[in-house]
């Protein structure tokens, strides 16, 4: 890796990607990955350090001796390594930002579910000899990130949509689809509830 991109603009677009100095130097903080100002000026040099060491093809000796030439840090090689050694959760939470914020908003306002049914082992010896199973419905709800609905059978039940209960519906056209998901002659107005 070249050691010039670390110090042009490309890194000042660096930083502004992760949020900015403030925001580098407050999440740093909470993490405890800079506590004080001693070798290391500020967050921001902090990472480059780290930085410069993770991705370059140098030892910690070779780092510091790097930083101190260009004007970045003065410390010895036991002190990057304890200073390197405190930025893990810090690290954790910058790479988690960048991946929250480039993933895709999978249902854009839409309600989307997930509907599954698993099988479950009955508990008990008489259970288990004639091999009797519970099944577990669910329905995950994605833009809530959570379960928005379980059900629990016996394994004669079968999967089917209809177990899932519906959210109030906008349209008509939306009921009628519904409807003839289900093949049930439902006579259903708008807004109301299944």
């Amino acid at each position: 890796m070249a050691d010039e991109s670390l110090l042009n603009e490309d890194w000042t677009r660096v930083v502004a990607q992760l949020g900015g100095a403030a925001q580098l130097e407050i999440s740093a903080r909470q993490t405890k990955a800079f506590v004080r100002r001693r070798q290391i000026p500020d967050a921001v040099s902090l990472l480059r350090l780290m930085l410069a060491y993770c991705l370059g093809e140098r030892g910690l000796r070779s780092t510091a001796a790097w930083a101190a030439s260009v004007g970045l840090a003065d410390l010895s090689s036991v002190a990057l390594f304890y200073r390197l050694r405190q930025c893990g959760d810090w690290f954790a939470v910058l790479v988690e930002g960048l991946l929250a914020a480039a993933a895709p908003k999978a249902s854009r306002g839409r309600l989307i579910r997930i509907i599954d049914a698993t099988t479950v082992p009955q508990a008990g010896p008489a259970a288990r000899r004639n091999s009797e199973l519970w099944r577990v419905h669910s329905a995950f709800d994605l833009p809530y990130e959570r379960f928005g609905h379980f059900e629990l059978t016996d394994q004669q039940e079968g999967e089917t949509f209809d177990r899932i209960p519906v959210v109030k519906n906008r349209s008509a056209l939306l009921t009628a689809l519904i409807c003839n998901l289900t093949a049930s002659p439902l006579s259903a107005t708008p807004g109301q509830t299944f």
